[in-house]
């Protein structure tokens, strides 16, 4: 195997490429402590404040604010068993987030979140695929796709899937069997045991905080703050399998929806230290 040369190593990891993770700055817990508060006060369950700050730390790319995070979240644990279901559910969000952040910034965030565990937490997590697709479940992972794409982007849902072919005639076909299908909408059972349940609401809870802390993507967040409100509109945040979601119903009201784009919007500001977004800030490369 050839290797890489030393200068070529430097010019990877060069410090105006910004090639590592952040990390969990100073602020972030005292963020995250005041989240859970107000989400206390606003009757906003931890499935919900969880779901959007764990969101937002992957979009922001910090595994050591995920860490952070849960041992907050796991404070006050009445037993193993809850914490467990606690990272199980944040790993969940995590792998969620593939579908507006992208691969890489889940697998490192998820990798060294897992490793920053207690053992015994890691030892009791689950090690079964959820999602593996045969000729004998692609058509329901096809059809539940369909399902929540609809949700979320009626009465419009045609019509945007006839704009993205013109973009590429793959791109909408991508995107509903092997985001909306494959990841985004939950199989059968999933979570039952796990506690791992990031179903109709969390999901879009998960959208907004991604794209918001993405910035950039405005149409996008708006897309995905009216598809909060359309699992409430048409009932399918109660649909077969779904679990109850404390405060839900409130976050996708006006007041609601602003609180959850204010609490982005702190997370942000405390990992990435007044400095914005480390989704794609730029490069600021010396001058030779």
């Amino acid at each position: 195997m050839s290797k890489l040369s030393p200068s070529l190593k430097a010019l990877i990891n060069a410090p105006f490429a910004r090639p590592n993770t952040l990390p969990a700055s100073p602020r972030i817990r005292s963020v995250y402590e005041g989240l859970r508060i107000e989400a206390t006060s606003k009757n906003v369950g931890v499935p919900a404040w969880l779901t959007l700050s764990t969101a937002a730390t992957m979009t922001m790319n910090s595994p050591d604010g995920l860490t952070e995070l849960y041992n907050l979240a796991t404070a006050d644990s009445k037993d193993k068993k809850q914490s467990v279901e606690t990272a199980e559910l944040m790993r969940e969000i995590g792998l969620k987030c593939i579908g507006f952040n992208g691969v890489p910034r889940t697998i490192n965030c998820l990798g060294a979140f897992r490793s920053n565990l207690p053992n015994e937490i890691i030892s009791s997590l689950s090690t079964k695929p959820t999602r593996v697709a045969s000729t004998n479940n692609i058509k329901d992972i096809i059809n539940r796709g369909q399902s929540l794409w609809s949700s979320i982007y009626r009465p419009f849902d045609s019509k945007l899937f006839s704009k993205l072919a013109d973009s590429h005639p793959d791109l909408p076909v991508f995107i509903l069997n092997h985001e909306y299908g494959a990841l985004f909408a939950d199989p059968p059972g999933l979570g039952h045991e796990t506690g791992a349940k990031v179903g109709r609401v969390l999901t879009s809870i998960v959208a907004v905080a991604c794209l918001r802390a993405q910035t950039g993507v405005g149409p996008q967040v708006v897309s995905h703050v009216f598809g909060l409100r359309k699992a409430y509109e048409d009932d399918s945040f109660k649909a077969s399998g779904e679990f109850p979601v404390e405060g839900g119903e409130w976050l996708a009201t006006d007041e609601g929806n602003v609180w959850l784009l204010d609490a982005v919007d702190r997370i942000v500001e405390a990992l990435g230290e007044g400095r914005g977004s480390s989704f794609a800030p730029g490069m600021e490369r010396a001058k030779l």
